[in-house]
């Protein structure tokens, strides 16, 4: 089929390679001049099956009514006359019920280990090389409390298939030495041998390299500002290129894969997708001590914050605000972030030299990406990945490609259409 994917992020980029191997003939729109210039640009780098319990949960309501009001919580929430968001905020609560949140976490962790799986198989094909990090993933905690309930959630993504387990500070320690200097702070760690880490801008663009030999076609600098239906199918894409050039783009099939920009998209065709742009940070340093900087990738539970080394370079990514669809830096977000980085590990970034980046999650309300065919018979989605992009992109473009092509992939999961 000739198919076109909306798109350039590293779903986006994932879905077309797939589907070229598969034989289709496939051309990428991407509104800016290259691949993975959005979220994909700078995300905290964790391949994180681990990470697999959803942002919605029992606990957050609480969190929530004590972060409210305080400019360096983790989680910021700025309400807006905006309906979209109120029912957004709304179904996100729903989704913190104990029963959502089990079947969120079991559709995220059973498709993060297959997303892994693909990744690898793909990374040894195809020789990629992207900063990759084979040392496991550690999750900190700092106080007792969190750390039960760390030890609850571990316990059921072992049931699940997901090999993290509970270590104590002198294990955690031995894993990653690089966290002395936090150690009194410590009460413990999950750690998850088997989880990854590594540059998803860099791979996007390795994998977009390949698909341009195996002759995807990729269309940079072309907006789709509307997807136009006949009936129960997409008639055409409207497209606006940079020099202002209108023009209709036509397929057998379509597939959504622009992040945030999926649900305004999905609206022109009349359809409503319950992803909601939540904005996060990172910070990118020079490695300047390489004995006390750390090499297993990390995250601080406690600040809601993820630690990957990627080659001579530190990225620590996280915080999430929900407020629109503003960009802008908070320098004072990222200014705390390089902060913690000294504190936790003294001399091993250079902090003069930090880069700061934004960007915005496509986030649904129950964390569970969309991915199948929509109600529109050939119109696809593979969108809504929200923090965990870079985690589940090779499994889901392969659990796409193969909807697509009429096959239900060996997975257990809640995909659309089905």
């Amino acid at each position: 089929m000739k198919i076109v994917v909306l798109g350039a992020g590293v779903v986006g980029v994932a879905s077309a390679f797939f589907l070229r191997e598969q034989g289709h003939e496939v051309t990428v729109v991407e509104r800016k001049l290259q691949v993975a210039s959005q979220t994909s640009r700078a995300n905290g780098g964790q391949i994180s099956v681990s990470g697999a319990e959803p942002w919605a949960n029992p606990g957050v309501p609480r969190q929530l009514l004590a972060w409210l009001g305080r400019d360096g919580s983790p989680l910021r929430l700025r309400l807006r006359a905006d309906p979209k968001q109120w029912a957004w905020c709304l179904r996100f609560l729903f989704e913190c019920m104990p029963w959502r949140t089990e079947r969120n976490m079991r559709d995220i962790l059973l498709l993060g280990l297959y997303s892994r799986e693909m990744l690898r198989a793909l990374r040894e094909r195809r020789s990629l090389s992207y900063h990759a990090q084979r040392r496991g993933i550690l999750h900190l905690y700092t106080n007792a409390r969190t750390l039960h309930a760390a030890a609850q959630s571990t316990q059921r993504m072992r049931e699940l298939g997901c090999e993290r387990r509970l270590v104590d500070i002198e294990e955690a320690l031995s894993i990653e030495p690089a966290l002395r200097a936090m150690r009194p702070k410590l009460a413990g760690a999950t750690y998850t041998a088997n989880d990854e880490s590594g540059d998803a801008h860099a791979f996007t663009c390795e994998l977009a390299a390949h698909c341009i030999r195996e002759g995807v076609q990729f269309r940079f600098g072309q907006t789709a500002t509307a997807l136009r239906r006949s009936g129960d199918r997409i008639a055409h894409v409207e497209s606006m290129a940079v020099d202002g050039r209108f023009e209709r783009i036509t397929a057998d099939a379509y597939v959504l894969a622009c992040g945030c920009w999926s649900a305004p998209l999905a609206r022109s065709a009349g359809l409503a997708l319950p992803i909601h742009p939540v904005k996060g940070y990172s910070v990118t340093l020079p490695v300047a001590d390489a004995a006390a900087a750390w090499q297993v990738s990390l995250t601080d539970e406690r600040q809601r914050l993820v630690f990957s080394r990627l080659g001579d370079q530190l990225r620590v990514a996280g915080t999430a605000e929900i407020g629109g669809w503003t960009r802008e830096l908070d320098d004072r977000r990222c200014g705390s972030m390089v902060d913690h980085v000294a504190a936790m590990f003294p001399g091993a970034a250079d902090t003069s030299k930090a880069i700061h980046w934004t960007g915005l999650r496509p986030m649904t309300p129950g964390n569970v990406p969309l991915i199948g065919r929509s109600p529109l018979h050939n119109l696809y989605l593979n969108t809504g990945h929200g923090s965990l992009g870079w985690t589940l992109a090779c499994g889901s473009a392969a659990a796409l490609a193969s909807l697509l092509d009429g096959r239900r992939p060996q997975l257990r999961f809640n995909f659309t259409g089905t």
